[in-house]
């Protein structure tokens, strides 16, 4: 069986359409390209660019594009309720992968973002979406709404994936925790406003909204009730830890492992407790981060059928949870400050998907 792995980036992200990639690879950073090294070892990989400023769903549809090689339709009753154009860029002379048929099979491997956008797809494939079906005439209704595309995917793969939500949006929102109470290095808050110089522009400020629509606890445990784990998909899961715990029970961020930039949220996060309006409880196992990821949020989807990884017993339609790596957000895509070296963690994992049965 010959599997092609597609890899996903987060927000804010980019990938084979762009660019910026030729000099400055998402998935390796500023080490050695991940995906060409991993096609030097005989796994065909490719770097989807979907839009790295809009929702899942605008992703997921441009996913479906390049891998199909058609035009990005993003449905009628979707472009219509979000103000949008329906239709998008056209990938018939340039798809992402050579084919796509019955016979593709593929891995998606989604970071951060990419993972609630490569489950999404998995879900559209095989259900399709009961409002594009009944509101588009069937001559004008894109394939990925229709469903019943199965077995195309083989695997998923989300690394440090918001999951089940992160607790910022909660925590600069909660009246009984004062942020500025969060005793921060000098240092680490200028980078927070060097980072908030990106906010003027409109693109920007939609994803911040993208983001958080999609990221808060209770949004993504009600979008999770809408995206199904398939049963004949195998499914993985990588969580990554830049932090401590400390006495008081917080967990502040470890300096060798945490890019400068996350480390006053890593901060803020790891020492935030408390309830989303929907009830909710964000106890003291949140606190442990990546520096923008939650730890135990970046594991299975909450009541998704789970365990820890077996390698000798992987079975499909379960969430097999992968050690926590040993890292910051950016960690499992090489790193840039604080560089990362994962070919040989991906190998692994690629020569252990390689060997499951079809």
């Amino acid at each position: 069986m010959k599997l092609k792995y597609i890899f996903v980036h987060g927000a804010g992200g980019w990938g084979h359409y762009d660019p910026i990639n030729r000099y400055v690879p998402y998935w390796g950073m500023l080490g050695p390209n991940l995906i060409t090294y991993l096609n030097a070892n005989g796994f065909e990989s490719y770097a989807a660019s979907v839009a790295p400023a809009r929702s899942i769903w605008i992703r997921a549809c441009e996913l479906y594009a390049q891998l199909s090689g058609s035009r990005v339709d993003y449905g009628r009753v979707h472009s219509e309720r979000e103000g949008i154009a329906r239709f998008g860029r056209d990938f018939s002379q340039e798809p992402l992968i050579p084919e796509w048929n019955e016979d593709t099979r593929l891995v998606l491997l989604g970071h951060s973002m990419g993972g609630a956008t490569v489950r999404l797809l998995a879900h559209l494939l095989v259900h399709g979406d009961p409002e594009e079906r009944e509101q588009t005439p069937v001559d004008q209704l894109s394939p990925l709404f229709a469903g019943g595309i199965h077995k195309r995917v083989f695997g998923i793969v989300t690394m440090v994936a918001p999951t089940n939500g992160v607790s910022a949006p909660d925590m600069f929102t909660d009246p009984d925790f004062d942020l500025e109470k969060i005793r921060i290095p000098v240092w680490s808050r200028a980078a927070m406003k060097i980072l908030s110089l990106r906010l003027g522009s409109a693109r920007t400020r939609r994803t911040a909204n993208d983001v958080q629509r999609v990221s808060g606890i209770d949004r993504a445990l009600a979008q999770n009730k809408t995206i199904a784990t398939l049963p004949d998909v195998y499914y993985f899961c990588a969580a990554c830890s830049c932090t401590e715990k400390q006495p008081d029970g917080s967990h502040r961020p470890v300096p060798s492992k945490t890019e400068f930039l996350y480390y006053a949220r890593s901060i803020q996060m790891g020492a935030y407790t408390g309830v989303t309006p929907e009830g909710f409880v964000i106890d003291d196992t949140w606190r442990e981060n990546d520096g923008l990821v939650n730890t135990v949020s970046a594991r299975a989807p909450i009541g998704a059928p789970q365990k820890a990884l077996d390698p000798g017993h992987i079975e499909k339609g379960i969430w097999n949870i992968l050690p926590d790596f040993d890292g910051d957000h950016m960690s499992l895509q090489g790193g840039f400050f604080h560089r990362v070296d994962v070919r040989g963690y991906y190998l692994n994992l690629l020569n252990m998907i390689q060997s499951l049965p079809e």
